[in-house]
């Protein structure tokens, strides 16, 4: 068989092979003209798509792709065009130091700074944490920076030495340092601002250690999240991929729910015009709302955003279950005395809790009293028994504990949901990400009738997450059921409400509210160029109300 080779006009992998298939001579002609026909059109498509593809802009999810994986890679510490920042959080339970680095601004004033989480040589974030929260200082406050200085000898060993004096440190205490008293809180920063200046040359001043509050802790996890999501950045009106744009010109933001064990909070984006209110919500509305400008001077009203936020103590999944308990044995005892009855009083006579799964046997101690409880495992009367906690009030604007809730256009809104809110959807019920409120009460209904022999069968099977654990499975039932009365009766979110995404890592990294502080803070501060110092904001903006 005879063969004829192409391999000048088309790329060099490719052959093509034309088999002689006719032995007669007009044949042979219109078949090799045909094939030359062929190769042309085929040349003249290659040509016009690599034209058509060079003119084309960038892909922007591409670019974001390679921007996140970027994020991911070892910093370049040798870099001197890279800037860097503390951020030690002192929490309740223990305190961590988080370092970011971010190069110099370009100069427009429509940017913000590109704000990163420091990597180390492998790649790991550079974290590090201790125990016990920095309010175990209380009577000891001379002691305060003792405590810190591991955290600091820490970064300081990760900064390039050069950078050190250049380098901002900020120290915010959160909810332990707020439950002492303002005395003690004012002598365990006096010694920090006295003492560790004298060992690290990192720049810090007074003002650059606070105890913050609730609202501005909300405030922080909100520019985090909508940071890394990228909702800060102002796109072209051809940018396809970029979700719903206000009408203003900016990308929507998302607002964030997250539940802890002993708090809730709630944050997100509210327009600057809001309804007609009462003198009394109007005042409430105030003391809920944080306005702050996150761009470069006042003049440029891109980045002003109005938030709001709120944090419930005791609306976390650990106290509600506390909480819940008491009103349990409360109203158990009461009716045993009215009635005359020995309820939960004896393991052969429990009290039957709905919120428990299906034969799981508990017991509640208060005070020296204690009830014995035994799960009945219904997930419908368990949310009906959780009403009364959610504290609502019968105005229409109130949510949780009757606090004033600025309105939600769930037409128009995007949420995501932290901590409690991921480990309900995905822990056991594998369901977490995209949010769907009849799918998560149908899963949860069933979690909470099956057999507690069952679920330990199925647990030491390794049919559930590898962070679920035996507590988890023994508390799913009550906290799946708060979740979804916190969310739909509480928050007033629509039982079919599509966008809430729970998350526990967004782009495979934890999102935590230092990063919105840093981003907050910095805009402050004049970073050193090349050739000096500048402002990347020339006047900053601040309304953020304690």
């Amino acid at each position: 068989m005879a063969r004829i080779s192409f391999s000048y006009l088309c790329p060099a992998s490719w052959y093509f092979t034309v088999p002689t298939v006719s032995p007669f001579p007009r044949q042979r002609v219109a078949l090799l003209g045909l094939f030359f026909i062929s190769c042309l059109l085929l040349l003249m498509l290659i040509m016009d798509f690599r034209h058509w593809g060079a003119s084309l802009p960038r892909d922007r999810q591409y670019e974001r792709y390679l921007a996140r994986v970027g994020d991911l890679e070892a910093t370049d510490t040798e870099d001197p065009n890279l800037n860097y920042g503390l951020v030690v959080d002192c929490g309740s339970s223990g305190s961590r130091i988080f370092v970011y680095f971010w190069p110099r601004h370009n100069g427009n004033p429509h940017d913000l700074l590109d704000i990163k989480q420091m990597r180390d040589r492998n790649s790991q974030p550079v974290v590090k944490k201790i125990k016990p929260g920095i309010s175990a200082m209380a009577d000891t406050p001379e002691h305060a920076s003792d405590y810190l200085r591991p955290l600091l000898s820490f970064a300081a060993a990760h900064v390039p030495v050069r950078k050190h004096k250049e380098t901002p440190l900020y120290i915010l205490c959160t909810a332990g340092m707020r439950l002492l008293s303002e005395r003690k809180q004012l002598a365990i920063l006096a010694d920090l601002v006295k003492d560790l200046p004298l060992e690290f040359d990192f720049l810090f001043s007074q003002s650059q250690a606070e105890v913050i509050s609730g609202k501005q802790e909300g405030v922080y996890a909100w520019i985090g999240i909508n940071f890394v999501l990228g909702r800060f950045d102002h796109e072209d009106e051809s940018d396809a991929e970029a979700p719903q744009e206000l009408a203003t010109g900016r990308r929507r933001t998302v607002g964030i729910l997250d539940m802890g064990g002993a708090s809730l909070q709630i944050a997100y984006e509210v327009p600057t015009s809001t309804s007609v209110l009462s003198p009394q919500q109007e005042e409430a509305a105030k003391i809920l709302l944080a306005e702050f400008n996150l761009g470069c001077d006042v003049q440029h009203t891109e980045h002003v955003y109005r938030v709001y936020v709120t944090t419930f103590l005791g609306f976390g999944g650990n106290f509600a279950r506390q909480r819940y308990e008491d009103l349990v044995m409360n109203e158990t005892l009461n009716k045993n005395r009215l009635l005359g009855q020995k309820t939960g009083l004896s393991p052969d006579n429990p009290f039957l809790d709905p919120c428990l799964p299906v034969g799981l046997t508990d017991v509640v101690e208060r005070n020296s009293q204690v009830l014995h409880v035994r799960g009945r495992g219904d997930w419908v009367a368990c949310g009906a028994m959780l009403s009364p906690l959610l504290a609502r009030s019968s105005t229409s604007q109130a949510s949780l504990n009757g606090i004033y809730q600025s309105p939600i256009d769930f037409n128009n809104s995007e949420f995501y949901g932290f901590s409690e809110f991921f480990y309900c959807t995905e822990d056991v019920l594998r369901i977490g990400g995209r949010y769907h409120g009849p799918t998560f009460a149908k899963a949860a209904q069933d979690y909470c009738g099956m057999a507690w022999s069952v679920l330990t069968q199925r647990f030491k099977n390794g049919l559930f997450s590898s962070h679920a654990d035996e507590h988890r499975l023994k508390y799913q039932c009550f906290k799946s059921a708060w979740m979804y009365q916190v969310l739909h009766e509480g928050f007033h979110f629509p039982y079919d409400y599509p966008n809430l995404q729970t998350a526990q890592l967004v782009y495979d990294r934890e999102v935590q509210w230092t990063l919105g502080a840093i981003l907050y803070k910095t805009r402050f501060l004049p970073l050193r160029n090349s050739v000096g110092f500048f402002w990347p904001c020339h006047v900053a903006c601040e309304i953020l109300v304690p």
